[in-house]
C-alpha cells in the first residue's frame, strides 16, 4: 500500500468550485482516484500536487500509480525524482506491492541500491548506527550517557509542546538525570530512569520503550483490571486457578504484596508512565500496566468479593504471547441489534482497514435501523482515515477534520533573536461517501480508552453535530511521533505535531468531553449492566418516537 493514505487523511482541505485548487485538494483527488483504481488519473493529480508543493512523497505516490497503470517509464522517472527530492525508503519501496511491475526491469535493482546507499548516508545525521547499539545486560556508561543526551536533544528540538519544556526547565532536568543514569547497574535500570524522565513531559505520544530483550521479561497475570469509582476492579479473568479461587469480573483488588493497592500503583507504576491527562494516566496505571513485572516474581494479591470478603491468591505472571492467546483481543468490529430497531456497532481499532471495511460491508443492514450507536470506548487509535471512512456515511456534505501545528526551528532567526512561529497546517476536510448515507439519529460512546486516531474521529464527529457523545472524556492524546533509536536496543518516540479542533481549540491534554456524562458503576458492573449504553439509549429515545 502506498504511503499516501494516511497523509491524505491528515492534510485534505476544503475545496469549492469558486476556489483555485491547492496541492492538498489535488492530493486528496489523487488518493480518491487511486482508491477508484483510476491509476493514470491518480498519477497526474499527484504530480500536479507536487508541482505546487514540492513534497517528494507526492512523486513517490505518482510513481506507484504510474506502475499500477502499466506506465513503467514514468514510474521510474517519478521514483528518481522522488529520491532526488528527498524521499528515501528503500525497504518500503522494495516491498510495496504497487511497484511490482518494476521489479523485473533491469533498472530496478540499481535504483534500489542507490536509494539504500543514499538512505544510509543521510541517516548518519540523525540515526547513526553508532548510537543504536545492541542489548547487553549492562551497556557501558558512555552508551548510557550518549542515549540520555540523544533523548534530551531530540526532545528539545522536536517535542511540539514547547511550553512544557520551559516550565520543566528541560536543561536542568538533563543535568539532574546524569548522575541517576551513572548510578544504574544494568540496562534494565537505565531504561527505567529514561522512562521516569520521559514521564515528566506528560504526553501519551512521547514514550521510551526498552528493547525486545527487556520487554520479554515484562510479564503480567492472566487478568485485566480498571479503576471504577476509585476502586481497582477485575475486568476479565483468564487464569483457571484465579477463577477457581473466586476471582470474577467485578472482584476488587485491595492490596498487592501486603501494600494498599493505590500506594503500590503510585510507587511501582505511575513514575514511569507517560500520559497526557488524568484519565489517560488512570487507564495506564490501573489498567494496561497494572501488576506488570518480572516473571521471576509472583505477586500475592488481596482480593475482595462482592460480599466484602477478602481472600489472598498468587497471581502468576505469563509472557505476552501466552497472555495474548488467553485474552483474545476484541474483534475489530461488532454489530448487534437492540430493541426498537437500534443498531449497536463497536469500532475497536483503526490500526488496519478491518473495522471500517466491516462497517461498510454491513451498511445495508445498518441503513434500515431506527437509530445507530457507535461504540469507540475500546478504540486505541491507528489510522485516522479509517474512522473518516465510517463518518463519511453519516453525511451528504464534506466534514471538517482537525487542524495541526508543528515547530519551525530557524537557526539564523535564533541568532537574530527573532521569534520562530509554528508552522500551521490547514484545517482538513473529508468528502462524504456518496454511495452510502445513514440519515437516522446517531450516538457515540467514549471513554478514557478512546485514544489517538479514535479521538480524531471524535473531533470530526463532534463538528458534524450528528448526535450526542455519551460516556467519559477521551484519553486526550494524539499527534505524529518521531521514532529515534537508543543504545541498548531501545527506542523513544516524541510527539512532533499538535492537533486541535478545526478552529484551533485544544483538546489534547484535556480529552474530548461528552455531551452526556455517564460512567460505569461498581454495582452496575456486578449486575452486568452497561451504564453508558443505557444512557445513550435514553438519549435517543425522543428521536425514536418521531
Amino acid at each position: 500500500m502506498t504511503r499516501h493514505i494516511i497523509a491524505a487523511a491528515l492534510f485534505a482541505a476544503f475545496s469549492g468550485p469558486c476556489l483555485a485548487q491547492g496541492p492538498v485538494d489535488l492530493q486528496e483527488q489523487g488518493r480518491q482516484a487511486y482508491e477508484a483504481k483510476e491509476y493514470a488519473r491518480s498519477a497526474t493529480l499527484y504530480r500536479q500536487a507536487w508541482e505546487r508543493e514540492r513534497n517528494a512523497g507526492l512523486l513517490y505516490d505518482a510513481a506507484c500509480s504510474h506502475a499500477l497503470a502499466g506506465d513503467v517509464e514514468n514510474a521510474f522517472r517519478a521514483l528518481r525524482e522522488a529520491m532526488a527530492g528527498g524521499w528515501i525508503n528503500a525497504a518500503h519501496a522494495d516491498k510495496d506491492p504497487d511497484l511490482a511491475a518494476l521489479r523485473s526491469d533491469t533498472r530496478w535493482q540499481p535504483l534500489l541500491v542507490a536509494m539504500a546507499e543514499k538512505q544510509a548516508r543521510d541517516a548518519r545525521l540523525f540515526e547513526s548506527t553508532a548510537l543504536a547499539t545492541p542489548y547487553r545486560k549492562n551497556i557501558s556508561e558512555d552508551e548510557k550517557l550518549a542515549g540520555l543526551s540523544k533523548f534530551w536533544s531530540e526532545v528539545k528540538y522536536n517535542f511540539v509542546y514547547v511550553e512544557k519544556l520551559k516550565e520543566l526547565d528541560w536543561d536542568r532536568l538533563y543535568l539532574e538525570y546524569i548522575p541517576k543514569v551513572r548510578a544504574t547497574s544494568s540496562t534494565a535500570e537505565y531504561y527505567l530512569v529514561l522512562m521516569e524522565l520521559c514521564a515528566k513531559l506528560q504526553d501519551g505520544h512521547t514514550n521510551v520503550y526498552p528493547g525486545a530483550e527487556l520487554r520479554s521479561a515484562m510479564t503480567r497475570p492472566l487478568l485485566t483490571t480498571h479503576l471504577v469509582e476509585g476502586r481497582v476492579l477485575v475486568r476479565e479473568v483468564f487464569d483457571p486457578a484465579l477463577k477457581a479461587g473466586g476471582v470474577a469480573p467485578g472482584t476488587e483488588i485491595v492490596e498487592v504484596d501486603g501494600e494498599p493497592v493505590k500506594a503500590y500503583a503510585q510507587r511501582e507504576i505511575a513514575p514511569y508512565v507517560s500520559a497526557s491527562t488524568p484519565q489517560d494516566l488512570e487507564r495506564r496505571v490501573y489498567g494496561y500496566q497494572f501488576l506488570m513485572g518480572s516473571n521471576s516474581k509472583t505477586p500475592r494479591v488481596t482480593f475482595r468479593n462482592a460480599a466484602g470478603k477478602p481472600f489472598v491468591l498468587e497471581a502468576k505472571r505469563v509472557d505476552w504471547e501466552t497472555f495474548g492467546k488467553a485474552a483474545a483481543a476484541k474483534a475489530p468490529f461488532e454489530l448487534r441489534k437492540l430493541p426498537g430497531n437500534v443498531t449497536y456497532v463497536a469500532l475497536n481499532g483503526f490500526g488496519d482497514r478491518k473495522a471500517a471495511d466491516a462497517f461498510l460491508a454491513a451498511f445495508d443492514q445498518i441503513a434500515t435501523s431506527a437509530a445507530l450507536i457507535i461504540d469507540v470506548r475500546n478504540n486505541g487509535g491507528g489510522n485516522s482515515s479509517e474512522g473518516y471512512r465510517v463518518l463519511a456515511t453519516l453525511t451528504d456534505k464534506p466534514f471538517a477534520t482537525g487542524k495541526w501545528t508543528t515547530r519551525q526551528y530557524l537557526p539564523t532567526y535564533r541568532a537574530w533573536k527573532r521569534p520562530m512561529p509554528d508552522f500551521e497546517g490547514k484545517p482538513g476536510s473529508w468528502q462524504p461517501d456518496g454511495k452510502r448515507f445513514y440519515k437516522g439519529p446517531v450516538a457515540v460512546l467514549t471513554s478514557g480508552a478512546t485514544y489517538s486516531a479514535a479521538e480524531d474521529f471524535m473531533v470530526a464527529y463532534e463538528g458534524m453535530k450528528r448526535g450526542p457523545i455519551v460516556g467519559e472524556a477521551t484519553g486526550g492524546s494524539t499527534g505524529q511521533p518521531l521514532f529515534v533509536n537508543l543504545p541498548g536496543g531501545g527506542v523513544a518516540r516524541i510527539c512532533t505535531k499538535a492537533d486541535t479542533y478545526p478552529d484551533g481549540r485544544a483538546w489534547v491534554g484535556h480529552g474530548i468531553q461528552p455531551s452526556i456524562k455517564a460512567a460505569p458503576t461498581v454495582a452496575d458492573l456486578r449486575r452486568g449492566r452497561d451504564t453508558v449504553l443505557e444512557a445513550a439509549l435514553a438519549a435517543l429515545k425522543p428521536a425514536l418516537k418521531k
